[in-house]
This record gives C-alpha cells, sequence and structure tokens, in this order.
C-alpha cells in the first residue's frame, strides 16, 4: 500500500474508444490499489464512471468527476471537490493528450484552429490544474505533481507540430514548478511514455490511416530497441506510482522516459 491514506486527484482517468486499457485508466486503478482515495477526472463522465466502477470492484475508492481541461473553472472545480470530500490533495496526475483526434498535422499544414485546440488540452489544461492545485499543497507542506509529456518531445523526425510543441512545453513547465515550489516541500516530475498500445496510440491512428489496429500495432512494435514490443498502460502507471510515492521524496524536476530504449536513438 505505497499511497495509502493518500488523496491523488487523476486528470483524464477515462479513456478513448479502442482495445485495452489507457494510460490514465491503469493509473487511475494502480493509484486505488496501492491504498490512494482517487478522483477520477475526465471530461466523459460516463468513461470515468466505468473506472470508478472498477475500482469499486477492488475494494478501493475512486470518485468520478466530469470536467473538461480547456476550462479553468471546471478544473478549478475538480480541486475543490478533493478538498470538500477528504480535505486534503496529496497527488496531481496530468494524463491528457490529443494529436491526430485534435486536427493536428505538419508544420506546414497545420491550422491555427487545431495548434490552439491541442494547445489547450494537452498544455493549457495541465497549468490550471496546477493553478488550482498547488496552493493547497504549498498549505499542507507536501504533494507530488505527475505529469504526462511524450519522447515525442525529444523526437527530432516526429510529425505533427502540435503534439510535439506541447509535449516539450509539457517538460519545461514542470521543471518551473518543481523549482519554484521545492520549498514547499511540493515536488514535480514528468514522465515521457515512448511507443505505448494503448487506444490513443494504436486506435486513433488505425482509424485516421484506414488501417488494421494490428498493422499499426506491429509497425508500432518493430521500432522498439527493448524486446521489439511496445509498451503497456501500465508501465506508464507503475512510473508514476514510484513518482508519486514517498519512495521518490527526494526526486524532483525529473524527466523520465518510459519507452523500452526508444529514446536513445533520438530520431
Amino acid at each position: 500500500m505505497r499511497l495509502a491514506d493518500k488523496i491523488a486527484i487523476v486528470v483524464g482517468a477515462g479513456q478513448g474508444p479502442g482495445e485495452g486499457l489507457g494510460n490514465g485508466r491503469a493509473t487511475a486503478l494502480l493509484f486505488a490499489r496501492n491504498g490512494a482515495k482517487v478522483l477520477a477526472v475526465d471530461r466523459a463522465l460516463d468513461s470515468a464512471k466505468e473506472t470508478a466502477a472498477i475500482v469499486a470492484e477492488d475494494g478501493g475508492e475512486c470518485v468520478a468527476f466530469e470536467a473538461d481541461v480547456t476550462s479553468e473553472a471546471a478544473l478549478a472545480a475538480a480541486a475543490e471537490e478533493a478538498v470538500k470530500r477528504w480535505g486534503r490533495i496529496d497527488i496531481l496526475h496530468n494524463n491528457v493528450g490529443v494529436s491526430l483526434a485534435g486536427g493536428d498535422a505538419s508544420p506546414l499544414e497545420i491550422t491555427e484552429e487545431a495548434f490552439d485546440r491541442v494547445s489547450a488540452i494537452n498544455l493549457r489544461g495541465t497549468v490550471m490544474a496546477c493553478k488550482h492545485v498547488l496552493p493547497v499543497m504549498r498549505r499542507q507542506r507536501s504533494g507530488a505533481i505527475v505529469n504526462i509529456a511524450s519522447i515525442a518531445a525529444w523526437s527530432a523526425n516526429y510529425p505533427t507540430v502540435a503534439y510535439k510543441t506541447t509535449k516539450a512545453g509539457m517538460i519545461a513547465y514542470t521543471e518551473q514548478i518543481a523549482c519554484q515550489n521545492a520549498e514547499f516541500g511540493v515536488r514535480a516530475n514528468v514522465i515521457l511514455p515512448g511507443l505505448m498500445d494503448t487506444p490513443m496510440a494504436v486506435d486513433t491512428r488505425a482509424r485516421a490511416w484506414g488501417k488494421a489496429r494490428a498493422e499499426v500495432a506491429a509497425q508500432r512494435d518493430a521500432r522498439v530497441p527493448l524486446r521489439r514490443k511496445m509498451g503497456s498502460a501500465w508501465d506508464v502507471a507503475n512510473a508514476a506510482l514510484f513518482l508519486a510515492s514517498d519512495e521518490a521524496n527526494f526526486i524532483t524536476g525529473v524527466a523520465l522516459p518510459v519507452d523500452g530504449g526508444s529514446s536513445l536513438r533520438r530520431e
């Protein structure tokens, strides 16, 4: 029970359509299995309720909460709900991201509307969630923020501009809040998933490209050095669990790749 008696907000705790498990849902489940009480925040309330129901089946405590990350008021309400219900916030996990589904495109094809939408979801939402959680953590003199970026931030050849740019911004933002909140005992770290077998990563591409899911998965598997196979949502969740736990109480401002060695190529 590595998170016993901890209160966690997981933003993006639902998931989109497709096979398998998404990173946000896996993290919410793992946090709860390790003793945390979880506020499962998602734009799709039914999906957040599915996550909460799975937690309940495991004997944990999880409450679904509807919030669109493009609305600062909704994120503020989520923070208020956690404090009202449990009296504190120990962990904030920001796991929201969109690329092709948001209209992302190459540097020569990106539209103003698509860039603004992807930026609002991928980066502004995290900034606003932290804005309303950090004062609570500062008062407590403790807290852990775990953000999700992407190895795309370090890839020179990543094809679309908005996802790469926002995920690079997530790394810089996490470093900033780690530095500015260390004196209050608040830690902030960021995970950089690589090629993962999740609905957002695989099923979205299969639909966009008009290909079979198995074909897209095989192409991605072949690009992973370690075991020649993509990671799973549990790989990201396990990294998040460590960074959120007291085992990482002297770690802050770190960008942790979870990518099976893909970033070693820097291509």
